[in-house]
């Protein structure tokens, strides 16, 4: 089997075709919690926490000298994109359980028949017996 037949193949089975479109329309929804989160979430909440922004706490750890630039060490942009990952993991939570609540209750699987009665099964033994030569 040629190289391209072997791709071909791969390329077209439904786990990869799904991952595919699992993908696309994973980026497209990180795009709408993230515009939930910058544009409807962290306004209010800065104006709740008193607009601290965490991104300006630096750390000098050598000053520029001439061209150089300072090394600074920026462990407040660091905690400001935790804060931020918590809270879109908290809006994806929210908005997948809110998915889930929506999702139509599958219904129940069909009860297992009862076991047959002592008359059914002796009826089957005779049945079975009479069959015999």
């Amino acid at each position: 089997m040629g190289l391209v037949q072997e791709f071909k193949e791969f390329a077209v089975k439904g786990n990869v075709v799904d991952m595919a479109v699992g993908v696309i329309i994973g980026g497209a929804f990180g795009k709408i919690v993230t515009s939930l989160v910058n544009d409807l979430v962290m306004p209010a909440l800065g104006i709740a926490i008193g607009g601290i922004n965490f991104s300006s706490l630096a750390v000098t750890l050598k000053e520029a000298v001439g061209e150089k630039p300072a090394v600074v060490l920026k462990y407040g942009v660091f905690l400001q994109t935790v804060f931020d990952f918590l809270i879109v993991a908290f809006a994806i939570f929210m908005a997948i359980k809110a998915m889930n609540k929506l999702k139509r209750a599958e219904p129940a699987a069909a009860p297992a028949p009862p076991p047959p009665s002592k008359e059914v099964e002796l009826l089957t033994e005779i049945r079975d017996a009479l069959k015999k030569p």
